[in-house]
């Protein structure tokens, strides 16, 4: 099931469980707008080269729309329809005052050089820069851009209506971008994951993990779990698999993944099938790669008690399925790697400020976003006799719903 389908279906399956009219469903599905944008550039060898951007700005009711902007050769309107809509029930899980946007322009990135990608990101800027903004939408990095795309939009987003730092997120710490950012959502993964041992009388030390994708989230996840007394005994990303029951060092593995390009060949643990590590033994398993990984296929071997979703839509609904009734406990993406777009809502509130904050402020108050988030999420379980992942949806939905209703949505 493909992530649009999954969405709509959890959605459905909240709204069903909240009791929403069936009219103001249907206008919570629609995204607000949708823009596509033609964006030529000439390229270093003097061609012209034409390629296709867009946005999708799902919904305004909670406040300014927030989301992503991904550099991909196969970006797909209805993923990018169902990332926007995600996002907007994650802002509402998260408690900050935002709603879904989701974009994108259609390329390689690694067959474009630096200059000819920061003459696309400005033409597509160009195109789009009325119909974003500080109190309109706020995009930020995804799949294929960083901190430099993020710039970019910001030099020429200030050439139309000034310098305002607060138009984009993730941008680099000298150009107003906040401390803590860059680990935000591997330490949201991690202070989600003590929320759930805590209310399963757990903590993370003692507790085995294995941690699929070593990107930026699996990195500072597994970093931030070792750190903290927990166990990683095995890891997989692009390059290959290790395992070391006794647990592997995180520190040493990071060195050797940033030397080497990714975790294949480390001395200090053993190389293993990539396709196995989500069976591998432990007590909590953290996709944080890519989507659909856990499916009907391999939902019945995985041996794990706890899954904490780091990655978008890692589980498939047929999986979920079956792993409920195997009494596992699945920790659902859009709560459990919400800790990106908190720390990108105070980056947006220090930059309206005029005030940054020090790294351990930042921290502090992620965690009591995360711990409340959790707190919220349980008392929806508790309310409507459901899962976590229902219950996030439905603490989503409700509060979007509500906005929606108190604004007059008929009028």
């Amino acid at each position: 099931m493909n992530a649009l389908a999954a969405t709509n279906r959890n959605f459905k399956l909240a709204s069903r469980l909240l009791g929403l009219d069936s009219k103001l469903e249907k206008s919570l599905l629609i995204p607000f707008r949708e823009i596509k944008v033609e964006c030529t550039i000439p390229k270093d060898d003097g061609t012209l080269a034409s390629f296709v951007g867009f946005r999708v700005q799902h919904d305004n009711a909670r406040g300014p729309m927030k989301g992503g902007i991904r550099y991909h050769p196969e970006v797909d309107p209805d993923e990018v329809n169902a990332l926007a809509q995600l996002m907007t029930w994650k802002t509402a899980v998260a408690n900050i005052p935002y709603g879904g946007a989701k974009g994108g322009i259609g390329c390689d990135p690694g067959q474009l050089s630096l200059s000819e990608l920061e003459r696309l990101t400005r033409v597509f800027t160009q195109k789009i820069h009325d119909l974003i903004g500080v109190s309109t939408d706020v995009p930020a990095p995804d799949m294929g851009t960083n901190a430099q795309t993020m710039a970019w939009i910001l030099d020429e987003y200030a050439k139309f209506h000034g310098y305002s730092p607060a138009v984009v997120t993730g941008k680099p710490i000298d150009l107003g971008g906040s401390l803590g950012r860059e680990a935000a959502t591997g330490r949201g993964v991690l202070f989600a994951t003590e929320a759930l041992l805590n209310e399963h009388g757990k903590s993370i030390a003692g507790q085995q993990f294995v941690v699929q994708g070593f990107g930026n989230v699996g990195s500072w996840a597994a970093q931030l779990i070792s750190e903290n007394g927990g166990k990683v005994v095995a890891v997989s990303d692009i390059s290959g698999a290790i395992k070391n029951s006794k647990g592997i060092d995180i520190p040493s593995l990071l060195k050797h993944s940033v030397a080497n390009r990714g975790v294949k060949g480390f001395s200090g643990a053993d190389p293993i099938d990539p396709n196995s590590i989500l069976v591998e033994d432990c007590d909590v398993l953290i996709p944080a790669a890519l989507g659909g990984v856990i499916n009907r296929e391999n939902a019945n071997e995985i041996k794990a008690k706890f899954i904490v979703e780091a990655a978008n839509h890692p589980t498939d609904p047929e999986a979920d399925e079956i792993l409920s009734k195997k009494g596992v406990t699945i920790l659902p993406d859009i709560y459990a790697n919400s800790g990106g777009v908190t720390v990108s809502y105070f980056e947006w509130v220090q930059n309206i400020q005029g005030f940054m904050w020090d790294e351990e402020k930042v921290n502090n108050e992620l965690r009591s976003y995360m711990t409340n988030g959790f707190k919220d999420v349980k008392e929806m379980c508790r309310t409507h006799n459901c899962d976590l992942r229902m219950g996030a949806f439905t603490l989503g939905v409700n509060r979007v719903a509500r906005a929606t209703v108190l604004r007059g949505w008929e009028a």
